[in-house]
C-alpha cells in the first residue's frame, strides 16, 4: 500500500506559536505583566482591563466572551512572535561576531 504524498505548504510561512500548555490565566498575567493595566487596556478596549482591572475579573470575562478571548490571545501570539525575533536577531549576531 502507497503512503499518501505529503503536501508542501508555503516555503516561507512563519512557525506556528502554539498556546498549548499555556493557560489564560498565564496568559492575561504575562500581558499585564509586559504592558500594565492601563496600556493593556489601550490595546484591547474591553471593560475589565479598564475599570478596576484584575486577573481574576479579567478571567471571568473572558471565559465567557469568545471575541475578547480571540484578541488577547493574539495579543499574546504577536508578543512571543516578537519575542522569538529578538532572541533569533541576538542569537545571529553573537554567531557573526565571533572570530
Amino acid at each position: 500500500m502507497e503512503k499518501p504524498a505529503l503536501q508542501a505548504g508555503p516555503l516561507l510561512s512563519p512557525p506556528k506559536i502554539s498556546l498549548n500548555g499555556i493557560t489564560l490565566e498565564m496568559i492575561v498575567s504575562r500581558l499585564a505583566e509586559i504592558y500594565g493595566w492601563v496600556e493593556l487596556g489601550k490595546l484591547i478596549k474591553i471593560k475589565c482591563f479598564n475599570q478596576d482591572p484584575s486577573v481574576k475579573s479579567s478571567l471571568i470575562f473572558l471565559r465567557r466572551t469568545p471575541w475578547a478571548r480571540k484578541k488577547v490571545e493574539t495579543l499574546y501570539l504577536k508578543l512571543r512572535r516578537a519575542q522569538e525575533r529578538k532572541q533569533a536577531k541576538l542569537a545571529k549576531k553573537a554567531t557573526s561576531s565571533r572570530p
